[in-house]
């Protein structure tokens, strides 16, 4: 694992905890020496993530659709900014660069990324970890829903169990150092890199 991609919030939220947690996951990646993959924002969580990492010593990879950077919500100070064209480009380009999917509170924008790699990772189109920062409870209510899906008959229980919660960024860190993947849903294709 030489990088984590992380999503979250392009505001900072009401709890003063989501911005000391984004701060910690920064510095903790940077400290690590790993590279930080993110959507490229200067603005709420995803401006302190990224903040924290540089002043950390961290590389810093942003990865931002044109007309939001023409919105001047980029982050001008990255070690380096990758422009692309669309929304899915863009997490196409992240998803390709990061070696493993931490997430931080945010909003649909956090969770409709985070959940294609979910998805991704159960199809078998990656092997690469999902883990979520669980700050002051804020993702137990999508764990909730995992789990009913797994309990209505819509995911299996190993897939539902693949994603990692944890209350710090540090542990979510350390069980993707140890993460081993289920086999792929339909078990036809190996486990590849598959975009």
């Amino acid at each position: 694992m030489q990088s984590i991609c992380v999503y979250c919030g392009s505001s900072p939220g009401t709890d003063p905890a989501y911005l000391a947690e984004a701060r910690r996951a920064g510095r903790v990646i940077a400290e690590q020496g790993l590279t930080l993959v993110y959507g490229g924002g200067r603005v709420g969580l995803m401006g302190e993530v990224a903040d924290a990492a540089l002043a950390a010593g961290g590389r810093v990879v942003g990865v931002m659709p044109a007309d939001l950077v023409s919105q001047e919500i980029a982050h001008t100070g990255l070690s380096d900014l990758v422009v692309v064209n669309s929304m899915h480009e863009r997490k196409w380009k992240m998803a390709e660069l990061g070696d493993a999917f931490l997430s931080l509170p945010g909003g649909p924008g956090t969770i409709e990324e985070f959940i294609e790699q979910w998805t991704w990772a159960l199809l078998g189109f990656h092997a690469k970890p999902c883990g979520l920062v669980n700050v002051n409870g804020y993702w137990d209510l999508w764990r909730a829903t995992v789990q009913q899906m797994v309990d209505k008959g819509f995911v299996a229980q190993q897939y539902g169990d693949m994603l990692i919660y944890e209350p710090s960024p540090e542990a979510v860190i350390e069980r993707f150092r140890a993460y081993v993947p289920p086999p792929p849903k339909w078990g036809v294709a190996p486990v590849e890199q598959r975009y």
